[in-house]
Parts: structure tokens; C-alpha cells; sequence
């Protein structure tokens, strides 16, 4: 098999897989004007009419951002003619897009109160999310929207891919063909030569239930010069999914055992994560040589649903 190692910076041997203030406005703010202009008219944008009931929809894109249509959450400020502007964007720019005017420092009270009664669409919802969600909510949803972008799994790959969660596993056999796929639900995660000098991941696939789990052992070297092994499994689906299944991880030689159990991350999440904070199979160089046979290292791998 194919082997990669680079000492320092980590390297990803997927071969020994066999795998200012702000100024409150004062209560001459008219609330119909700065909702009117805080969108340049908002029978031009949305028609809407003076006499029509608005819908949801019609509301939230009272407070679409006109440079990135985003939408602007409270805080929200606006220039002294009372167009709006994204808090992503207003750090961008240096005055009001809408009108050329100071940014200002303005606090838009009336249209803080009108946002807290709006449901705002995910930002990913032309990619299939459904959710309509207050704006105390959105942020967060977004951080974990299953819509959203998934970055290529492969630990130390240095990939910038980016796509949907469905283009994964084709990303993977196109761009990674080093990487070995075991099939069935109880598996030896094979890592070779695991006294090399450095940093180095070991990467695996495993496919069983229909879905496919990424098995990675992690090599770290320490500041004091000490080395730490890191070993996790994430499945190649949604956060929901995940909690489908248990994995279990285990060490076995010479009568001794070392065993780690938990639910799979989603590459959605990383491993990252949950290897800076160790929740995962943990252990150091000199657990490793009791179970290491020759300087290859066999885990038993078994993935079972909940």
C-alpha cells in the first residue's frame, strides 16, 4: 500500500489504512417610516400593498440586507435615513449602500420589536432546509443545519473541498482513492507502521447499515515531546443520524484490553472537536506497543444501531 509521511506538519498517510456607542433613537422614531425605509419602499421590494395583510415571508424581507440578502437581526442600526445594513456587512463598509450617507450609530427600536415577531428562513434553505425560525434561534440552527455545506472529512488532508452531504462519499472515491472500505459491521482497523517519527493519521472506511463510517487514528506530538494517539469514528451523514448508532473501540493482546464506546460524530461536527477535548480513545506510545504487533496496530472496530 501507499504511504505518505511528512514529520512536521502533519501529514495524512491514508496508506497505512489498508487502510463605538450606540445612540438609541428617541421616540420620534415613526415606526411605519422605518420599516417603509429601512427597504427603500416596501411595495417596490416585496409587493406589498398599503391594503394587503403580510405574510411571514413578506415581513422577513423587510429585513433583507441590500449588499449580501442576509438578514439584518437585532441589534439592529441604521443610517439616519433609516436604511439598514447587516452587521457582517456594516463592518465592510464605510457608509449607508442604500444612500451614500453616514453608516450611523442608530438603534431601530421599532424594527428590533417587529423582528421579534417574524420567522426567518434558514440561510440554507435553497438547499432543502425547511425551518422558519425566530431570530434568537437562527444562529444556532445554522451552525448545525444538515443543509448546510460539509467540509472533505479527511483528517490532515489539507482538502478545501466543500460540498453537500449527498457529493461526500463520491468526493472521497474520486480524490482519496488511497483510503481502504471494509465491509460489515465488525472490522480490524489495520494502522501500520505506527512508530513513525511525527505527527500521522491513519484513515479507514467502514460500510455497513446502509451508511458508511470514517475510522481514524490520530498521532499527536506533544510539547514536551511525548506522543498521544487519538482514535474516533464519524459516520458520513447528519448529526441526527448519528445518534442511530454505538461504536466501540477496542485493544486487545496478551490478555489485556482497552475498550472506548459513544455514539459517532458527523463529519459535520469533525473530529477535531472531540479529539482536543479526548473524548475518544485515548491512549499513549507506551499503550500502544503492548497491543502493537511489529509496529502495526490492530483496533477492532464494531459499529451497532442503538
Amino acid at each position: 500500500m501507499e504511504k505518505k509521511h511528512t514529520p512536521k506538519p502533519r501529514s495524512h498517510l491514508t496508506a497505512a489504512c489498508q487502510t463605538g456607542p450606540n445612540h438609541v433613537s428617541s421616540t420620534s422614531i415613526d415606526t411605519k417610516y422605518n420599516i417603509a425605509g429601512a427597504h427603500n419602499a416596501v411595495s417596490n421590494h416585496a409587493g406589498i400593498s398599503s391594503t394587503s395583510n403580510p405574510t411571514t415571508a413578506d415581513l422577513a424581507s423587510l429585513f433583507e440586507c441590500p449588499v449580501c440578502f442576509d438578514y439584518v437581526l437585532p441589534p439592529i442600526l441604521q443610517c439616519q435615513n433609516g436604511h439598514l445594513v447587516c452587521a457582517s456587512c456594516r463592518l465592510k463598509l464605510t457608509c449607508c449602500p442604500s444612500c451614500r450617507g453616514p453608516i450611523g450609530n442608530i438603534r431601530n427600536l421599532a424594527m428590533e420589536k417587529v423582528a421579534t415577531t417574524v420567522f426567518f428562513p434558514c440561510k440554507y434553505s435553497q438547499s432543502g432546509c425547511k425551518q422558519q425560525l425566530m431570530h434568537t434561534e437562527k444562529t444556532d440552527h445554522e451552525e448545525l443545519c444538515e443543509f448546510r455545506p460539509y467540509s472533505c472529512p479527511c483528517p490532515g488532508a489539507q482538502c478545501k473541498w466543500f460540498g453537500s452531504l449527498d457529493q461526500v462519499m463520491p468526493h472521497l472515491m474520486h480524490s482519496h482513492k488511497s483510503i481502504t472500505t471494509l465491509q460489515g459491521e465488525d472490522i480490524v482497523f489495520l494502522a501500520t507502521d505506527i512508530n513513525l517519527p511525527g505527527a500521522v493519521d491513519w484513515v479507514m472506511m467502514q460500510s455497513c447499515f446502509g451508511h458508511h463510517f470514517m475510522l481514524v487514528l490520530e498521532k499527536q506530538e506533544k510539547v514536551d515531546g511525548h506522543q498521544q494517539f487519538y482514535a474516533i469514528v464519524q459516520l458520513i451523514g447528519s448529526r441526527k443520524q448519528a445518534e442511530n448508532f454505538i461504536y466501540r473501540l477496542e485493544l486487545y493482546s496478551h490478555r489485556r484490553r482497552l475498550t472506548w464506546e459513544a455514539t459517532p460524530r458527523s463529519i459535520l461536527e469533525g473530529v477535531t472537536p472531540a479529539i482536543m477535548s479526548s473524548d475518544c480513545l485515548v491512549f499513549d506510545t507506551n499503550i500502544a506497543q503492548i497491543f502493537a504487533d511489529n509496529g502495526n496496530l490492530g483496533i477492532n472496530v464494531t459499529i451497532s444501531l442503538c
